[in-house]
This record gives structure tokens, C-alpha cells and sequence, in this order.
């Protein structure tokens, strides 16, 4: 069951050590994707009603929100099994400092964007802070803790149903739900794009690569892991296309198409696709790289989550 986060009064659990973190950067949102379009005949249609609003923007080249910025309120579903696993409330707060950091650009780290593209980094006009009231309108922290018996869970989404072990969304017309527990198959986390299911929106988070602190492991402790799959949320797309080749788009003009995804920390230029002589944009937070090695959006994909909360999430941070 869940409850509300407090740490004098933590549950007793057994010890055991949080699971280890993947070497290589690993994504589960478009698996959970094309599941989604396949069974939800609607969701295909919300998507591309979403991309046709989209390109209508970016021929207007409107990037930032009217009216930014908005503030989105968060609740951290934490989703343990041992003790180890349950993160503490600092942890929390410091992927939430992270957020607000890479989404309005003010990450000290973006300096060592290469200077070709430093003129395409933007501010996204959104903000991030820990709900304050729950759906019952009563004061919350913003986290919330659910003792399991799972040891792990899948891209599945069995982590927001409280029946297999999870804990239930929160309403996602008002809240952006980020479940942080231990998932298996060496996966980082996964995201929901918007217009699918409420009983299942929000991004899913490995506890070893949440925030800065605690149990966030190297190579993956800098709190990008939420950085990109909150990116997700918002309609961003992986830079190279989640093609095998150079036929992908992440359908914004000014991210290089690249033949796949980036992994570590490359050597500037990489070039792939023809798209020399700055190649990759592998500092973009939506590759595979490390925490260290990503520093920024660009217009064009700010432009594409300001679609994105004027449309299907124009219900968020508007309390």
C-alpha cells in the first residue's frame, strides 16, 4: 500500500543491495509504444492529430509556450521491495533540481555543447515541482512509498497497478506521475507518449539511475535518465529516428539525422548519415549517451513540447 514519504518512520525491510546499473544506456519507451499503437487504435489517431499540430507550429516558427513558464506538478511513486531500494526524500529533490536545471537550459555542464550547436540550445519554458496537494486536495510531499514483493518489474507497466505489486497513477490530467523502482532486463526506464491511457501516463525510472545522490550509480547518476524519458512524455522522439539506418527522423529539422544511437562519451565530430562536418548531435538529451556527456534540447524539440502541453497535456500545471 501506499503511503505518503516519510523518512523518521521508514518501513523495515531486509537489506539487500539495489540492482546493478546497466553499462550502456537502454530505453524501453518505444517497445511500450508500438505495443500501445497496436492495441489502442485511438492512441495512433491522438499521435497523429499531435504530429500534424506539430509541423503547423514549426511552419510558424512558434518554439516556446505562450505564456511559459509553466510548472508541472510532480509525484514520485517509489516502488520498493528492500530498503536499499527506497530512496530517500534528498534523492528525490535532487532529480527534481536536475529537471529544472536541463529544462530551462541552466545545467553548468551545457558549456560543453561543441560551439556549432550552442546557438540551437533553448529553455523549454517548463518547470518541475513536487505536488503539494494530493488528488483529495490534502497536503502531500510529493513522494509517495509502496512496499512490494516484486524484487523487479518489466516495461509492462505492471508498476502502476497497485494488483501487481505497483502503486496507482495519480490523475494525469493534473500530475506527471514518475514511478522509481527496480526493472529488469537491463532497462533504464520508459515513458508513456502522450495520448494513451491515464491509468498508465508517466515515466518509469531504474532507482540506481534517479537523481544525483543515494543509490544513483555511474555512469548514469546525473539525473539525465528522467531528463530523457520526461522528454519522451513531452513528445520528444530518440534523435536518430529508432531506425538501423539513416531513414529515421526524430521530426525536428535542427538534431542531425544520425544512423543510430550514441553510447559513452564520443569524440566530437561522430559522423554517421552523410551529416558531416558536425556529424551527431549526441549532447542532445534525447541519445543513448552518458549522464556526463548529454547537456541540451533544441528549439525545435522545445517547439514540440509546447505543442504537446498545449494540446493533450493542456491540463497540466494549469491549477
Amino acid at each position: 500500500m501506499a503511503t505518503p514519504s516519510r523518512r523518521s518512520s521508514k518501513p523495515r525491510t531486509a537489506r539487500r543491495k539495489v540492482a546493478k546499473v546497466p553499462r550502456l544506456r537502454r530505453c524501453g519507451t518505444m517497445s511500450v509504444h508500438h505495443r500501445l499503437l497496436e492495441r489502442d487504435p485511438g492512441f495512433r489517431q491522438r499521435q497523429i492529430a499531435l504530429e500534424h499540430a506539430c509541423a503547423r507550429r514549426m511552419a510558424r516558427r512558434e518554439f516556446r509556450l505562450a505564456g511559459a513558464p509553466i510548472t508541472v506538478p510532480v509525484v514520485v511513486r517509489i516502488v520498493y521491495s528492500t530498503s536499499a531500494e527506497n530512496v530517500s526524500d534528498s534523492q528525490v529533490r535532487s532529480q527534481i533540481r536536475v529537471l529544472n536545471q536541463d529544462y530551462t537550459a541552466k545545467n553548468a555542464d551545457r558549456t560543453r555543447v561543441p560551439e556549432v550547436w550552442r546557438g540551437l540550445v533553448t529553455d523549454s519554458g517548463v518547470r518541475f515541482a513536487l505536488a503539494r496537494k494530493d488528488p483529495n486536495g490534502k497536503s502531500t510531499s510529493g513522494i509517495t512509498r509502496t512496499q512490494t514483493t516484486r524484487t523487479e518489474f518489466q516495461d509492462d507497466d505492471s508498476v502502476k497497478r497497485a494488483a501487481s505489486g505497483g502503486a496507482k497513477a495519480w490523475p494525469a490530467r493534473e500530475y506527471l506521475n514518475i514511478w522509481v523502482c527496480t526493472l529488469a532486463g537491463g532497462l533504464l526506464g520508459y515513458a508513456q507518449f502522450p495520448g494513451g491511457p491515464p491509468a498508465t501516463d508517466g515515466v518509469v525510472i531504474l532507482n540506481t539511475a534517479f537523481g544525483t545522490v543515494g543509490t544513483a550509480t555511474a555512469p548514469f547518476n546525473r539525473g539525465r535518465t528522467a531528463t530523457h524519458e520526461v522528454g519522451h512524455w513531452l513528445n520528444l522522439r530518440h534523435i536518430w529516428g529508432d531506425t538501423e539506418d539513416c531513414s529515421g527522423s526524430d521530426f525536428a529539422a535542427d538534431t542531425p539525422n544520425a544512423e543510430g544511437p550514441n553510447y559513452g562519451k564520443p569524440a566530437f565530430p561522430h559522423i554517421s548519415c552523410s551529416n558531416g562536418p558536425n556529424g551527431d548531435m549526441f549532447v542532445n538529451y534525447m541519445d543513448y549517451v552518458d549522464d556526463a556527456a548529454m547537456f541540451m534540447f533544441t528549439a525545435q524539440q522545445v517547439a514540440r513540447m509546447s505543442t504537446t502541453l498545449e494540446g493533450p497535456r493542456s491540463t497540466i500545471g494549469r491549477g
